[in-house]
């Protein structure tokens, strides 16, 4: 059974990650669904709007590290989503937690839906990791600075109302509904001109194309120097042991 299934709602397409046995965390298999099922939406031109969302426990934990798997699509990067050059918008659907790429896969999004049982986080440096899918400058553009700090170095988690009021999440709704709202909302999207939706973020993206150069280039030189790193090696053997890191502290410089 494959862990991305695709559902169609008029002009709506729903993906949804299918593997709550590993927390739907991302592995190479799901990589390729989500992109074979983006290029769907963005081939097919009877399809107006995506929402991309999980279990009814989960959202996504992010990447399987256990399975060390190089996750990059040809079209859409990261994930197949992360680096994405989309012509429709996408909507998240989130339930349960969000967690690292599970967070950045969030970001990627135009539209987030939270349902009250939705929890957002960036762990990584709790592994001896750093964000590698966006959060580094995406988190600090979609949240006040010093949120966008917190969750980056404490592994501190955002609940969906504080993540609404600060501007992240677009809407909050009951446990079990998020995927309900945004079908509303795709709704009222398909009531608009798709033309003139797809120019509108094409102008938004625009705005930020510069920004987004330097920050995947900053995210990259960190990247690099954390694989350098020993922490990385300590961190993940750690979360894969369930135990305290024992962290060998900054190095010289």
């Amino acid at each position: 059974m494959s862990p991305v299934s695709t559902e169609r709602h008029d002009r709506v397409l729903i993906v949804r990650i299918e593997r709550e046995e590993r927390r739907n965390a991302i592995n190479r298999e799901t990589a390729e669904g989500i992109e074979a099922a983006l290029n769907l939406l963005d081939d097919d031109p009877s399809l107006w709007v995506g929402i991309i969302t999980g279990t009814p426990n989960i959202f996504c934990a992010g990447t399987d590290i256990r399975e060390r798997a190089d996750l990059r699509m040809p079209r859409g990067g990261e994930y197949g989503v992360i680096r994405r050059q989309r012509n429709k918008p996408l909507i998240a659907a989130v339930e349960g937690y969000a967690l690292g790429g599970g967070f950045e896969i969030a970001l990627a999004c135009d539209l987030i839906v939270a349902s009250a049982t939705a929890q957002f986080g960036l762990p990584e440096t709790k592994r001896g990791l750093v964000a590698t899918s966006g959060a580094l400058f995406r988190a600090p553009r979609a949240l006040p600075i010093n949120v966008a700090r917190e969750l980056l170095i404490t592994g501190r988690t955002l609940d969906p109302d504080r993540a609404k009021d600060l501007g992240v999440v677009n809407a909050v709704t009951a446990p079990g509904k998020a995927l309900d709202e945004a079908l509303v909302m795709a709704a009222e999207i398909c009531e608009s001109s798709p033309t003139s939706v797809s120019l509108s973020l094409k102008a938004i993206d625009a705005l930020y194309a510069e920004a987004d150069t330097a920050g995947w280039t900053i995210t990259d030189d960190a990247k690099d120097a954390v694989l350098r790193s020993p922490d990385i090696a300590e961190g993940l053997d750690a979360f894969a042991s369930r135990r305290t890191p024992q962290w060998s502290g900054l190095p010289p410089t």
